[in-house]
């Protein structure tokens, strides 16, 4: 796609409109625009990331080393729920955009008269009558240290953010499509703050001077409400992420509901999809107003409990231990993957650290190795503000979870989305998606490797086969993990030796020989046109057979 960088504001890009499979898709510029819905294993591509690794690095000094264990927080592994996510948000995109058509006449006339509002005309958008909206919303709820707004971060970015439109086939349609807008809650939980922070983040983007006209002391938060109404639709405004709801807990007396029925007229009203993301700290909030926007969407509420040892927890612990920066490589043994899980009770940010902080445990000790013990060492000494957290899991205690709200997803009223104990087909065919997905890569970068490492010696005039030969030689003898650069020393070495026994060979038939040697007699021959015999005759070294009789008797 082309770019456009929008002065005072962000690069956006510039509209390609793609054919769709999906009937009802098409003929709508704000969903043919957008990029093609992906099957599970192109969407588990796309969201992965593998830092790069050597293990010729493991050599390097500690204080190299140390720095590098910090990579491990770079790894993106998808993850099933990641990919029933990326689903949701493909699907929800998509479906709000339906009803939002802006070639059609209804929603045009729609937007007359929320224009209206705005200036004061009509009131406040309490109705639509006009179009009927397809948009939905759902809520993101789970413990801290899952990595729900990474997750969402993540997927968000696979969609370009700000589209410029100018025409759409035969038609001019001249216009920014705001794909999507991520905020964070306010800690007060102030719908003022709110609608604020989502002029600041339109501004940043577009170059426009929201805050300024409709943020001040003059407007009422009854104003900046409908402004944000008109905004959104005006953008083609695709999907509004809300990040840290739990702060609603922290709203004035009412607040929180007001903010909530604020979501629900944008749901319903605008046909602009919502999806709050919190802490188990927002459920007692979430049960309540914001349900309405969800009900008949499909969609569903995800939960986001910490893993269960099972094959997404295998799945997690396999990417982040071929990172290793120890001197001895510690295999994964089935007593280190218990203790991981032990400690971190399953939960990411936790297993994550533990597993860097024991690798730089190990590295400054000088042990060089990671142990079981030394993991519960370092949990003891480094994760003792969790602690308390991490032993009510460990117990099951309902009482005792319930004393620490940012891990409490366990509610009797929730009972039903708290069941995650089944292993439904959809979920086994994505984890079989996500392990195709890593056996392909690691073939990929072997593959690549080889290729490598012959390029390099092709670049050092050496023999395509000879080059391949060597290269295919060291990694037999080495093992598949070798470092490019090392490759290529230790098949220069091969060929050197192969090359210097050669010359030896060569050395030993080409040194000087005596006159009387008789192979220095036959090659002088040669050159005279003799024969062996003849030259041998030449030089008396053949007697004729008188002679020889003559000497027997």
């Amino acid at each position: 796609m082309d770019k456009l960088k929008i002065p005072n504001g962000t690069v956006a890009v510039l509209a390609e409109y793609k054919e769709q499979v999906i009937p009802e898709y098409r003929g709508n510029p704000f969903i043919e625009v957008l990029p093609p819905i992906l099957s599970a294993e192109e969407a588990a591509e796309r969201l992965a990331y593998y830092p790069p690794y050597h293990p010729q690095e493991r050599n390097l000094e500690s204080h190299y080393r140390i720095h590098m264990v910090q990579r491990l927080f770079q790894i993106f592994q998808p993850l099933p729920i990641h990919l029933d996510l990326e689903s949701r948000i493909s699907r929800l995109l998509r479906q709000g955009y339906l009803a939002r058509n802006p070639l059609k006449p209804q929603f045009v006339q729609y937007l007359k008269k929320s224009d209206e509002v705005i200036k004061g005309i009509n009131g406040v958008l309490e109705t639509n009558e006009l179009f009927r909206t397809t948009a939905s919303g759902f809520s993101i709820v789970g413990v801290s240290g899952m990595g729900k707004s990474t997750a969402v971060n993540q997927i968000l970015c696979m969609y370009p953010q700000v589209i410029i439109h100018s025409h759409y086939k035969e038609t001019k349609f001249s216009v920014y499509q705001l794909v999507w807008l991520k905020l964070d809650c306010p800690f007060d939980g102030s719908i003022k703050g709110l609608c604020i922070e989502f002029f600041n983040k339109v501004d940043s983007l577009l170059g426009t001077d929201y805050c300024k006209k409709f943020g001040n002391g003059r407007y009422s938060v009854d104003n900046m409400v409908n402004a944000i109404c008109k905004i959104a639709q005006n953008l083609g405004l695709g999907l509004l992420v809300i990040d840290e709801i739990q702060h609603l807990n922290e709203a004035k007396s009412g607040g929180d509901q007001r903010m909530l029925n604020f979501f629900v007229t944008l749901v319903n009203m605008l046909g602009l999809p919502i999806v709050l993301v919190g802490t188990p700290k927002a459920l007692s909030v979430l049960q309540s107003q914001f349900r309405q926007a969800r009900r008949g969407s499909g969609q569903g509420d995800m939960i986001w409990e910490r893993l269960k040892k099972d094959d997404t927890w295998q799945l997690l612990i396999d990417a982040l231990w071929g990172y290793q920066w120890t001197r001895k490589e510690t295999p994964l043994t089935a007593e280190i993957n218990d203790t991981l899980y032990e400690e971190s009770q399953g939960i990411i940010d936790i297993a994550v650290k533990l597993y860097a902080m024991s690798q730089i445990k190990a590295i400054i000790s000088g042990k060089e190795e990671i142990t079981p013990d030394l993991i519960r060492q370092v949990a003891k000494e480094n994760l003792q503000l969790v602690q308390p957290m991490l032993q009510a899991l460990k117990k099951g205690s309902l009482r005792e979870i319930a004393k620490y709200d940012d891990i409490c997803t366990v509610n009797v009223d929730f009972a039903g989305f708290l069941d995650r104990s089944k292993q439904t087909v959809e979920t086994e065919m994505r984890l079989q998606a996500l392990q195709k997905q890593r056996k392909e890569e690691e073939k990929e970068a072997l593959l690549s490797i080889k290729e490598q490492a012959i390029i390099k010696l092709l670049e050092l005039n050496i023999e395509a086969k000879k080059a391949q030969k060597a290269v295919e030689q060291v990694i037999e003898a080495e093992g598949e993990k070798i470092d490019v650069s090392e490759l290529v020393v230790k098949a220069i070495k091969l060929l050197s030796t192969s090359v210097e026994k050669t010359n030896r060979k060569t050395r030993r038939t080409s040194r000087k020989m005596d006159e009387n040697d008789i192979r220095f007699i036959v090659e002088e021959g040669r050159k005279k046109q003799l024969t062996a015999y003849e030259a041998l005759k030449e030089k008396g070294l053949i007697k004729g057979i008188d002679n020889v009789i003559f000497q027997v008797g």
